[in-house]
This record gives C-alpha cells, structure tokens and sequence, in this order.
C-alpha cells in the first residue's frame, strides 16, 4: 500500500476521533525508523485547532513522548523546506541556465546541479517527515548556500537553530488542546 492509500486510512481513522472537529490536515512521519506516526491537525467550529496523533493502525498514540516526536520532526521537516530556498526553486534554476549561457561564470555547472538536487530533495507532496528526510533537507540547502556563496552564513542553519522555540511552541498548543488523555511523563 502507497503513502497515499495510508493518508486516506488515517483520516477515516482520524475522523472517528474528530470531537466534533473537521480535519484539516494529516502530516505523516517517522520519528524513529520503522515507527510511523500521523500528526493530524482539525479545526473546530470556533476556529480553534485540536491536534492528535495517531499510529499506523489509526489508533490515538497516548505515550507523551512518542506524540512529541512526532510533532517535532512534523514542525522541524516543515521548517527545513520552507528555510531550504526561501524562493522560486524553477525561477533559481532558470536564472541559474541564463547566467551560463550569458557568461558561463566559474561554479555555475555546480549551481545548478545543487539547485536541481535541493528540488529532487523537496520532492512533491506527500511525503514522510523524518530524521533522514531532514538531514536530506539539510545537505541539499548547504550544498546549493555553498555553490551560489561560499563564504557567506547558512541562511537554512539560523533557520534551524530558531526552530525549535517553533517546536516548542506548537507542541504547547497540541498538549493543551490534544484529542486524548496523554500518559503522564516519567519522572527523570
């Protein structure tokens, strides 16, 4: 079965859990490897968003730290292909074609392959947010920040740095308004 056909099961699961509430979004991921977990997002009548996350049998996950996980490589795959070329990946790679045909500048075959490598990397949606896809993410933006200015700070790096108060911040709102009672949290 392909992630589109797993996308639908989990909303016909996730409308069972729906409160009331219609679902907005289903944001698949895998926060450890082999472990496939759904963010899904709904939106109740008053505007406010509920969140929960369900496992691959469409069943509530409870555990405080299995739905965290979820929720932060959600948050951070998300902010990594937003902060991975903040523009127009077919425009870069158009103005990338017209610098080499103009003036055929050092580095440009490097350019555009990085260009084209970071927009394989995004790919189209649905895709599975995880620790892999995120590293992915990641050395394609260096590898385009590196060949269109070596010497200058990574852009992607200071977007990732600042994620996580993002994480921390979604997670609050998804604990607060989460569609189950989640197990407490051991105690370190």
């Amino acid at each position: 079965m392909g992630l589109v056909d797993d996308l639908e099961q989990i909303a016909e699961a996730a409308a069972r859990h729906a409160q009331g509430a219609s679902l907005s979004a289903v944001l698949p991921t895998e926060p450890a490897r082999g472990v496939r977990a759904y963010v899904c997002a709904f939106e109740r009548e008053s505007g406010e968003r509920a969140w929960l996350v369900l496992d691959g049998t469409g069943e509530p996950v409870v555990d405080r730290r299995d739905a965290h996980d979820a929720v932060s490589i959600a948050v951070l795959c998300e902010l990594a292909e937003e902060a991975a070329f903040p523009g127009d990946l077919d425009e870069l790679r158009a103005e990338l074609v017209a610098l080499r045909i103009a003036e055929a500048p050092a580095g440009i075959d490097e350019a555009e392959a990085a260009a084209a490598a970071l927009q394989r990397t995004i790919g189209a949606p649905p895709t599975i947010a995880s620790p892999e896809r995120l590293d992915q993410l990641g050395q394609a933006a260096l590898r385009l920040e590196r060949a269109l200015d070596p010497t200058a700070p990574s852009p992607f790096a200071a977007a990732m740095r600042a994620a996580h108060g993002v994480v921390d911040e979604l997670w609050g709102e998804v604990e607060a308004s989460y569609g189950v009672a989640l197990a407490p949290a051991p105690i370190a």
